[in-house]
């Protein structure tokens, strides 16, 4: 398939945008471009390369934390401390309130939401290339974040730690209150009250795992596409500089992520005081 892509850059690109797949229905891999049904089929591979990267986060911060000193630290342990730092310094400015949870959601979330977004950096056809040919997969995408399913999972935690603190700070009760008395306080207006709020509550992950999707999608399509129509000796010149923005990209599509989590989360925790 790769040596195709210059006599036919449209199969190239339409095989890369194809994931490995799993009917759950009867345990195979689905061959690209024959899914009759998607309602039991799973990106395998997206929920691989997110295991596996989540797992190295967990691990590295574990290892790290075990051989913390207190002295002259090392530049590894200085690198984590500012990363660290850093998220505890967002957490302190926009979550509003004392919650042991948020600092480490939110380091989980910047951090692992990072590593997924720099497996675009990681060239087109190499991890592709080495699965087709080791283990004769038909397909395989390694940017998680550029898969629906993972953003909106992601986002559908984040919302349902939303429902969990307003519930918990204003209790059933008030929690049903604030969605048919606000913004108008009348009984008359029930009806448009409950429409208004229940959408304003469902776009917040929604527009959350979106935002990230697309970024992600966009930025490696453009991968694809230079490596798609341009010879592997010109591909130096634009995927170079790509990348180098790139990697302001995916650090910034990170970064939204998190401060975003901790806002919702900040405005649940508050409800109580409205």
């Amino acid at each position: 398939m790769i040596l195709e892509k210059i006599s036919d850059p449209q199969k190239y690109i339409i095989h890369h945008l194809n994931h490995l797949q799993i009917d759950l229905r009867h345990f195979n891999i689905v061959e690209p471009g024959k899914v009759s049904s998607y309602f039991w089929i799973i990106n395998i591979d997206s929920i691989i390369f997110s295991l596996i990267l989540g797992c190295f986060f967990l691990s590295f911060f574990y290892i790290v934390a075990k051989k913390i000193n207190t002295g002259v630290p090392n530049k590894l342990q200085a690198a984590i401390e500012l990363v660290c730092e850093f998220i505890d310094l967002n957490v302190k400015n926009m979550y509003i309130g004392t919650n042991f949870l948020i600092a480490p959601l939110s380091l989980t979330v910047f951090v692992w939401v990072f590593l997924m977004n720099l497996m675009d950096l990681v060239p087109i056809d190499f991890i592709p290339f080495i699965f087709e040919k080791i283990f004769k997969l038909p397909a395989m995408r390694v940017v998680p974040s550029a898969d629906i399913n993972i953003t909106l999972s992601m986002s559908l935690g984040v919302f349902i730690l939303i429902i969990f603190y307003t519930i918990k700070m204003k209790g059933y009760i008030g929690f049903l209150k604030e969605l048919t008395l606000q913004p108008f306080n009348h009984p008359v207006f029930f009806v448009f009250n409950l429409v208004l709020e229940v959408v304003s509550l469902i776009s917040k992950p929604i527009s959350l795992g979106l935002r990230l999707f697309g970024n992600m999608y966009a930025g490696e399509m453009i991968f694809i596409l230079i490596s798609g129509f341009l010879p592997w000796w010109s591909q130096f010149f634009l995927n170079v500089p790509w990348a180098i923005f790139h990697i302001l990209i995916i650090s910034l599509q990170a970064f939204i992520f998190m401060v975003l989590t901790i806002v919702y989360l900040s405005m649940a925790s508050q409800s109580h005081k409205d």
